[in-house]
């Protein structure tokens, strides 16, 4: 009787053995099968779903009556989008504050764009092109206002676009008292129209945006650039996508190389404002 019990027991451990052998096979196919590689997706779709902040111009923004996408990060993901084979760029809204976010937790979405900077804290959890152009932050004030030079915005408040590199800058010059306070904005919309409304004094925001605003020719604005000012950061452009999706970003990347070597990296710069300056040869 008790060589039959252990043989049960035998019995029993081994199909224990093989049933979680077995699960686990299956689990790793899953898992196979719900990694598959972005950049087939992509192409077998046909589809390239991207996720930016709405009215993010002259990044990138939605014609009203067109229903195109447009702007500089429009134009070049478009150029990439055809150079891939790929008929369709899907558009997922999300403001810049939950940008990174939303592209960590919502599958459906391949890529982030919309006037990002590279930093190294954004590094550390996302993977970025390589750099498509530079960019550098400016100070807007009102028109008629008293304010010429950084000192004179000691004891004054300024603004800056919730989730954006300025915020640290801006936090870092109230700690050292070249300012009085700073209110985080959550668009740069908001925080232009608190300066007009003289709701604050001044505002931190990207120099690429401020001087598409402020160029329109119906721009009623009454706002200016602080012209005697000096930038403190000086960035530069990329998009964003998963740290795994490794095909999809060295693909990009060798588009990207290719846009900047025959030109048309630059001529969509110029198409949409941007000069020389913007412009980096080789990364």
């Amino acid at each position: 009787m008790k060589k039959i019990f252990t043989l049960i027991i035998i019995i029993g451990l081994i199909g224990i053995v093989i049933e979680c052998t077995t699960g686990s096979s299956k689990i790793a196919t899953t898992n196979a099968s719900q990694d598959k590689d972005r950049l087939q997706t992509m192409k077998e779709k046909g589809i390239i779903t991207i996720v930016s902040p709405p009215k993010e111009i002259p990044f990138f923004y939605v014609e009203p009556e067109t229903k195109e996408i447009s702007g500089i990060d429009a134009d070049i993901i478009n150029e990439i989008a055809k150079r891939l084979g790929i008929n369709k760029v899907e558009v997922k809204e999300e403001s810049f504050s939950n940008l990174f976010e939303r592209l960590k937790t919502d599958n459906s979405i391949d890529i982030a764009v919309g006037g990002i900077f590279i930093t190294p804290e954004r590094e550390e959890s996302l993977e970025f092109t390589k750099p498509l152009y530079k960019e550098t932050e400016t100070v807007i004030v009102p028109k008629f206002s008293d304010i010429n030079y950084k000192s004179d915005l000691k004891n004054l408040v300024v603004g800056v676009e919730r989730g954006t590199i300025f915020v640290d800058l801006a936090q870092e010059w109230k700690k050292n008292g070249v300012v009085k306070d700073v209110i985080v904005f959550e668009s740069t919309t908001d925080l232009l129209n608190a300066i007009c409304h003289t709701k604050i004094d001044a505002g931190i925001a990207d120099s690429i945006v401020v001087n598409s605003v402020l160029s329109k020719d119906d721009s009623k604005l009454p706002l200016r650039i602080l012209k005697d000012y000096t930038p403190e950061l000086h960035g530069t452009i990329g998009m964003a996508v998963r740290k795994n999706d490794i095909s999809l970003l060295k693909s990009v990347n060798e588009i990207i190389d290719g846009m900047r070597a025959d030109g048309t990296l630059y001529a969509i710069l110029v198409e949409n404002g941007l000069d020389k300056n913007n412009f980096i040869e080789t990364k």
